[in-house]
């Protein structure tokens, strides 16, 4: 059986509230989960201790078991200094321009450039 240390989502539309939870790979997002681990609560400010709260004994258990945190659960675990920190990972490329216009950037940019050095020239011989 493999285990994933995950969030499960519960709450009201558009007001999440998650648990953190220890799960059987297999089990669905928001099904049967083992052991409740901690909360994370997105809606309160960055500052407040009951934003994320963690049952450290039993994660450092789990973790020895074998379970697996997921990307948003290492980065959580990370920051409380339960596991080494993980690198954010690298995200899409979809919200960047295309080809095209990235080449346009480009060259808008060595005109400009090239426009500054030329009048930074100008001024020396002047």
């Amino acid at each position: 059986m493999s285990l994933r240390i995950r969030l499960a989502r519960s709450g009201a539309k558009k007001r999440p509230f998650y648990r953190i939870v220890v799960a059987d790979s297999r089990s669905p997002r928001d099904g049967r989960f083992i052991e409740r681990l901690g909360s994370y609560d997105p809606m309160l400010p960055a500052d407040n201790e009951r934003r994320l709260v963690l049952k450290n004994e039993r994660i450092q258990y789990w973790l020895g078991c074998g379970a697996l945190p997921t990307d948003r659960v290492a980065r959580f675990l990370g920051q409380a200094g339960l596991t080494a920190p993980r690198a954010i990972p690298e995200q899409t490329i979809k919200n960047q321009p295309g080809k095209k216009a990235q080449e346009r950037i480009r060259e808008a940019e060595e005109r400009a450039r090239q426009a500054a050095e030329a009048a930074a020239a100008e001024s020396a011989e002047a």
